[in-house]
């Protein structure tokens, strides 16, 4: 057994009431509901409902995502989750020259307004919660999908969901960032200040660790920086001359659930308390849901493995539990097969099914925060929220986040983690099933689903016909008012929405806010 958790923290093997000396309950957990939260944002938890059960589905064209929307939908999903092809993230259309290749392949292409339109054709966008996985264009996809709300007549307060919209992380784990952080962070505040005013219950940011997870972060790292890019965002929505609780009730967050149950279970729990007294101490917020941390949670992609992909079956069951047990607000979990390609329909529905047992076969939502007082839960959560609270002081002496990026501390570490983590998995002191134990003399055939590369034409197509119909001088019009909007101080979204209205395309919004505020070039560190 590890001495240690994955954080670094000691790991005893008995833990007894010791662990508890000076514990004060009242103090650490207060009431569910109540802060500072430890227990879960709501009194009730999943005792009156079970959390939103999010799949995270999206590849080639846009009709053939929406038929996997209309599957996943009629097997009780109850909020759909949407992957962008990289082109996309990247602000790109499909005939860019440098989306040859990949469009399509690890998520939807939607080039314009008319992508958009296929991909929610005959799902009720008042009835549904949609999240789209999308950062750095990713005002531009919310103002096309409420151009969509509005085709279908749904008044926009009344759509419910979630853009990732978290710059900052693309800077440090992830990579599909295009401007430099300033204007970015600008176009953020903008998101916020327009989403108050016309989407009251759409959550304008999901701040991400997940990312950083899946590039090698510790728990502590991955909640420490996460944190400390959410105080940056309230500080950049704050200098924008937003009140804290006119936007902090709609923050939420995003992080991954490991196979280590125990240690996630806890870190959860500590990254709530760590907001709640963050915003209430540091912003004064006085809105009780400013001080909420409320999450989705992804099951670790970077734990599955292409060997005996089946027991990945055994491992996302495991960290949905871990998900569950935590208090997560939503929760996808991952197909056994993503290790090998993109998930099958059947597979896909599997991963749902994960869930479907655990809140309808389980006790586990009998009972709110069913771990609170365990001495193992409790000693973990706060060795795990000292050091949270260390990273999160070392990003402060950088000048906080968007310096300690500027600097490459945030990637440096995650990348010493993440060679740690690999060194102990070839030395075997880290034990994967199936890959460095128990493995198998010869695996067992798969047949992948497979992406039709001629979906690159036919999105080319679409564009030379929407670019030869379109009104091409309301168009150029409307980039135009983006572009001053862009050098001035006015709210980009404004114009940006006009512009995708008109038929401008992603690609084309996006170039002309590169050319305002240019291409973000990361430091070089060695």
């Amino acid at each position: 057994m590890r001495g240690h958790t994955e954080s670094g923290t000691p790991f005893e093997p008995v833990y007894g009431p010791e662990a508890l000396a000076g514990f004060d309950p009242a103090l650490a957990l207060g009431e569910p509901g109540a802060y500072p939260y430890t227990r879960g944002v709501y009194p009730s938890m999943y005792t009156t409902r079970p959390w939103t059960m999010r799949q995270y589905a999206g590849f080639g064209t846009a009709a053939e995502s929406n038929a996997r929307y209309q599957e996943l939908i009629g097997n009780g999903t109850t909020g759909l989750s949407v992957a962008f092809d990289l082109p996309t993230q990247m602000g790109m259309d499909s005939d860019a020259i440098l989306a040859r290749g990949e469009v399509g392949k690890v998520g939807v292409a939607i080039d314009s307004i008319e992508d958009m339109r296929v991909l929610f054709s005959g799902i009720p966008l008042e009835q549904v919660s949609t999240s789209m996985t999308i950062n750095a264009p990713a005002a531009v996809l919310l103002l096309l999908y409420t151009l969509v709300a509005d085709e279908q007549g749904v008044e926009l307060s009344a759509l419910t969901g979630t853009i990732q919209n978290d710059i900052l992380k693309e800077y440090i784990a992830r990579g599909t960032y295009i401007y430099p952080p300033a204007p970015s962070l600008r176009l953020v505040s903008d998101t916020f200040a327009w989403c108050r005013e016309h989407l009251p219950r759409w959550n304008t940011i999901s701040i991400s660790g997940y990312h950083m997870a899946e590039a090698g972060a510790t728990p502590a790292q991955e909640v420490a920086f996460t944190l400390a890019d959410g105080i940056a965002y309230v500080e950049a929505a704050v200098a924008a001359g937003l009140a804290v609780d006119d936007f902090a009730p709609r923050l939420s967050f995003f992080f991954v659930a490991r196979t280590t149950l125990l240690e996630e279970v806890a870190k959860f729990r500590a990254a709530r308390r760590i907001w709640a007294k963050v915003m209430t101490e540091r912003f004064g917020a006085q809105n009780p849901k400013s001080a909420m941390l409320r999450f989705h949670t992804q099951t670790a992609g970077v734990q599955l493995t292409a060997q005996q992909p089946e027991l990945n079956l055994v491992r996302v069951a495991v960290q949905a539990l871990g998900a569950v047990l935590g208090g997560t607000q939503s929760l996808h979990t991952n197909s056994f097969d993503e290790a090998l390609a993109l998930p099958t329909q059947k597979s896909a529905r599997l991963a749902l099914r994960t869930q479907q047992v655990l809140a309808y076969e389980t006790d586990v939502t009998a009972t709110v925060d069913p771990f609170a007082g365990s001495y193992v839960v409790e000693s973990l959560t706060d060795d795990l929220q000292t050091e949270i609270e260390r990273l999160m002081s070392e990003v402060a002496d950088f000048g906080g986040a968007v310096a300690a990026i500027e600097q490459g501390f945030q990637k440096t570490q995650i990348e010493r983690s993440a060679y740690d983590q690999a060194r102990e998995v070839d030395a075997g002191e880290r034990v994967v099933v199936g890959v460095n134990r128990f493995q198998l003399a010869e695996e067992e055939p798969y047949e992948p689903l497979r992406v039709d590369p001629a979906i690159e034409a036919a999105q080319t197509e679409r564009l030379v016909r929407l670019r030869a119909e379109r009104d091409g001088a309301a168009v150029e019009s409307a980039l135009a008012a983006l572009r001053a909007a862009a050098a001035g101080t006015d709210n980009v979204c404004v114009p940006l929405r006009v512009a995708l209205a008109a038929g401008a395309t992603v690609g084309e919004v996006c170039d002309t806010l590169r050319e305002v505020w240019g291409i973000y070039q990361p430091m070089e560190r060695f």
